[in-house]
């Protein structure tokens, strides 16, 4: 099959499958959970391509716990890098994946151009290099519709969670820096590092 590409210039090779984990639904007759069938899906993929195939991904792991979902999107993607080499496009709302540039030679960080004015949240429908730099979860919400009393009980949370999660961050770091490392054996400074780690995943 052959496809538009909307772009000046392209270069792509020919690929011999095009694998897809795109929506969200659950198979209530076959007894799946939404995140059973996205498991399934991923499954099929991550057994199936392999260096001649198109991979695009949408929103993996989001059918479960925050930490859970992030810890297999992550890997999920080292394994389509490292041991696949597939070409895969991965859409996620996942900040933390970003970092996978740092330790993944051929990863890209791209994001949908967007800005906040007057009138509201403006999509420019335009990809740029980089990470996003913040979620606009909040204001695609007003744009759908949804009730002004429910929005703004929605920004109070929010802003509850984010003072929450920056008070977590000071004292992870206020312990980093009152830890005298001269007066610790490497296995305490190793055991004090997953103290801190296991803080870090549970704020």
């Amino acid at each position: 099959i052959g496809s538009f590409v909307p772009a000046q210039t392209a270069q792509l090779p020919i690929f011999s499958h095009i694998f897809t984990r795109i929506g969200a639904s659950d198979d209530i007759a076959g007894g799946r959970s939404t995140f059973m069938v996205e498991m399934n899906e991923l499954a099929r993929i991550l057994k199936n391509a392999n260096q001649t195939s198109l991979v695009l991904l949408d929103e993996v792991g989001r059918g479960t716990g925050t930490n859970d979902g992030l810890a297999i999107a992550w890997a999920a993607s080292e394994y389509l890098h490292n041991n696949l080499k597939a070409f895969s496009l991965f859409a996620t709302h996942y900040f933390e994946l970003s970092q996978l540039v740092n330790s993944l030679a051929s990863a890209r960080n791209y994001h949908v151009a967007a800005q906040e004015e007057e009138n509201g949240l403006v999509f420019y429908h335009q990809v740029l290099e980089g990470a996003a730099s913040k979620s606009y979860g909040l204001e695609v919400s007003k744009l759908a519709g949804l009730p002004e009393e429910v929005l703004k009980r929605a920004k109070a949370i929010f802003a509850s969670l984010e003072q929450k999660q920056n008070n977590s961050s000071d004292i992870i770091v206020d312990e980093l820096l009152n830890l005298d490392l001269s007066q610790i054996s490497p296995l305490e400074a190793l055991n004090f590092l997953h103290q801190l780690q296991n803080k870090a995943y549970s704020k």
